[in-house]
């Protein structure tokens, strides 16, 4: 049996995921990182992207996060997100939308429109757009 340890994934708005898992991998904001058994303790701010778990049974599940923090104790690793969401759950058509809508925004030069913001857009767009990818990928195999 391959060594677990405890994770909770959850949001402002609910918990999507508890249980004993073999792996986590997430986007941290110094890039990917995955953990496992035995990782030392590590406190990180997360970027918009997957996080990816791999389950005490050898299933895979991924969900999207829109940022916030990935803690890892000896014997739980906590995903705190600002938003989440099942991968699964994903509409693709409404994140190459968003996309589609904030890079036009970018390209725009309207000097009403929030710069900023639009950016921010166009990164999570991006971000849902890799999650669902993803687990379309894990889906063929």
């Amino acid at each position: 049996m391959a060594m677990t340890v405890h994770c909770d994934i959850v949001s402002a708005e609910k918990q999507l995921f508890s249980g004993l898992v073999e792996l986590v991998v997430a986007a941290g904001v110094e890039g990917d990182l995955g953990v496992m058994p035995g990782h030392a303790p590590l406190l990180t701010r997360l970027k918009p992207g997957p996080v990816r778990v791999k389950t005490q049974n050898g299933d895979e599940e991924v969900f999207y996060v829109s940022g916030g923090f990935l803690e890892v104790q000896p014997k739980l690793v906590t995903v705190l997100a600002d938003t989440a969401e099942r991968a699964q759950d994903m509409d693709g058509a409404q994140a190459e939308e968003a996309r589609q809508r904030a890079k036009e925004a970018l390209e725009g030069k309207n000097a009403d429109m929030d710069y900023s913001r639009a950016a921010i857009t166009l990164a999570e767009a991006s971000a849902r757009l890799r999650t669902i990818e993803q687990i379309k990928k894990m889906a063929k195999r």
